[in-house]
């Protein structure tokens, strides 16, 4: 290991942890989400090579963001986790590689464009709405229950005679990219223009006042429920 190597790791937390901080924290990304998956491979790469590098605290170990102090802390009843990204040919045979050695035999794929928006947890006791929160860090997110109440798309009771005495669903809130810049200009006059369709959904969801988060009926895609 060089100087040279344990000083640009330390220079790649640096910067990896002032973009979490502004984006998470502030809500106001400073860099491109291309830019920062280049400052994270670049010290993924760093840390793989020379393991003395790697930290408990690196942001390579984080599996999600931390959570706001704006709100009270959600806790998951199971880890939600956050999907990984392959930029290459060789990053998708790796993983192929990897699916097919967990499964123990041969595997088929779906592929569907995924859906970059805000990730919501919703947990119903009896088929009603008790809580809802963010991800997080995938352990302990960010309790806006009383924001997700105001949004119409999200049932406050599930519509169904046979309902678990607990059900968690989890999905995505999303604002169309052809829609951020109106959403922009109509909700946040006072605010920059939100630079990714991902960072307005994430503002308009969990305003500091509820009743600002219902202003759209912006659609929720579930792909998960949880039972007890």
């Amino acid at each position: 290991m060089t100087l040279s190597a344990a000083a640009r790791a330390d220079s790649l937390r640096a910067q990896i942890e002032e973009a979490n901080y502004r984006y998470f924290v502030f809500d106001d990304p400073q860099i491109t989400d291309a830019e920062y998956d280049a400052l994270l491979r670049e010290l993924i790469d760093l840390e793989t090579k020379h393991p003395e590098l790697l930290t408990p605290d690196s942001p390579t170990q984080r599996i999600g963001a931390v959570a706001s102090e704006r709100f009270a802390p959600y806790e998951h009843v199971r880890p939600m986790l956050s999907l990984a990204n392959a930029v290459s040919f060789d990053e998708l045979r790796a993983f192929d590689e990897r699916a097919r050695k967990l499964a123990g035999r041969s595997i088929e794929y779906v592929c569907e464009l995924k859906i970059d928006g805000l990730a919501i947890a919703l947990d119903y006791r009896d088929g009603s709405l008790a809580r809802g929160g963010t991800r997080g860090d995938g352990r302990v997110g960010e309790d806006v229950t009383a924001n997700l109440r105001t949004i119409k798309t999200i049932p406050l009771r599930l519509r169904s005679s046979s309902l678990p005495p607990f059900l968690e669903a989890r999905g995505e809130r999303a604002i169309s990219s052809g829609s951020i810049a109106s959403v922009s200009a109509r909700d946040f006059r006072s605010s920059p223009i939100r630079a990714m369709p991902r960072q307005a959904e994430s503002v308009s969801s969990i305003p500091p006042s509820p009743p600002n988060a219902g202003c759209r009926s912006l659609p929720m895609r579930w792909y998960l429920a949880i039972r007890s």
